[in-house]
């Protein structure tokens, strides 16, 4: 036999005795073909080892199946999450996705998106380092439906999938000044990110509306929001005055938390005893934590789905209006701010 690669439409047709244009229909517009003579024609497929050439036909139709999201960090646990939830509203559509990472570096975001601009993916997915790139409105004026995810615009000119990032930080300082906490630190950075500047303006706002001493709001920018980070940002408050080491703790990320828990488990130190902490994205390691962590709830896997589908539907209809979501954070507390 023929290997797959060198099967035509045109032995598929000459095998089950119909026109090439009975095969395309069979391909592309099945309801189109009687049962029994679809049926003739996939057993012929079948019987040849036929495959569909997927290129060509992205060529003819100028638009390929698939849709892409490029997203900011590959490593966190947040961003796959997101991923999963891109890849159910696709497959729902008989679509696949692309996922590509930029590592939270700007260039490589770029790079990304030229190559599947030339690709003609039916819609790019971002999670951009800067939501006002130049590049990501040539995109859009090009033709390439864009969806902006977990990121916000000054204006309306792409839809976007976000939370309420300022309310989240609110919720997570809020949280601690109820269970008594008066030092609080805030860990997060690099501040060049739109939402570590968020929550901490909700953290700052809970602060202030608590009539608390500015100052007692410890603020310790990190470089990345990694685990080893975390455990960086622990021994800096380790490394406090008594007087003024804080209590408690609000991480811009989970993974920051889980660094600060690990630091302060290791060096003898009880959560929630002697600080408590508060993640942000409620990932699946928070709960399964050796402390299991209290941590700020994103809808990640609805952001995913909303963000496909909103991306499909301009992609399907001109006159599609944009949208920008915003959904609302919950606070989920758990054992490492008990007590108290």
């Amino acid at each position: 036999m023929a290997s797959s690669r060198s099967v035509s439409v045109k032995d598929v047709a000459a095998a089950a005795g119909v026109s090439l244009g009975t095969v395309s229909n069979v391909l592309n517009r099945p309801d189109r073909v009687s049962a029994s003579t679809r049926q003739r024609v996939q057993a012929a497929m079948a019987d040849l080892g036929f495959v569909r050439n997927e290129s060509a036909r992205q060529l003819r139709a100028g638009t390929s199946r698939t849709l892409a999201y490029v997203m900011l960090d590959a490593g966190n646990p947040f961003f796959t999450d997101v991923a999963l939830g891109v890849e159910a509203a696709a497959e729902e559509q008989g679509l696949t996705v692309m996922l590509c990472n930029s590592a939270n570096r700007e260039s490589r975001e770029r790079a990304h998106v030229e190559l599947l601009e030339q690709q003609r993916v039916q819609g790019v997915l971002v999670t951009p380092v800067d939501p006002h790139a130049a590049f990501l409105d040539r995109l859009s004026s090009r033709g390439t439906p864009v969806v902006i995810v977990d990121r916000t615009r000054d204006d309306d000119a792409f839809c976007s999938v976000a939370v309420d990032d300022v309310l989240g930080g609110r919720l997570a300082v809020e949280h601690l000044l109820d269970r008594g906490h008066e030092r609080v630190a805030f860990v997060g950075g690099p501040a060049s990110i739109g939402q570590v500047r968020d929550r901490l303006r909700g953290a700052r706002d809970a602060w202030a509306d608590a009539g608390l001493p500015d100052g007692d709001l410890v603020v310790l920018e990190t470089d990345q929001l990694v685990v080893g980070e975390g455990r960086e940002a622990g021994a800096r408050l380790a490394g406090l005055p008594a007087r003024r080491r804080p209590t408690a703790a609000f991480c811009a990320n989970d993974l920051l938390a889980l660094g600060l828990l690990q630091h302060a488990i290791s060096t003898g130190r009880s959560v929630p005893e002697d600080l408590a902490i508060v993640g942000y994205d409620d990932i699946e390691f928070a709960a399964a934590a050796a402390v299991p962590l209290t941590s700020v709830r994103q809808p990640r896997q609805l952001l995913g789905r909303t963000a496909a589908e909103l991306v499909l539907a301009e992609a399907s209809d001109p006159g599609h209006r944009h949208q920008q979501v915003l959904f609302t954070p919950e606070l989920v507390a758990r054992a490492s701010t008990a007590g108290r």
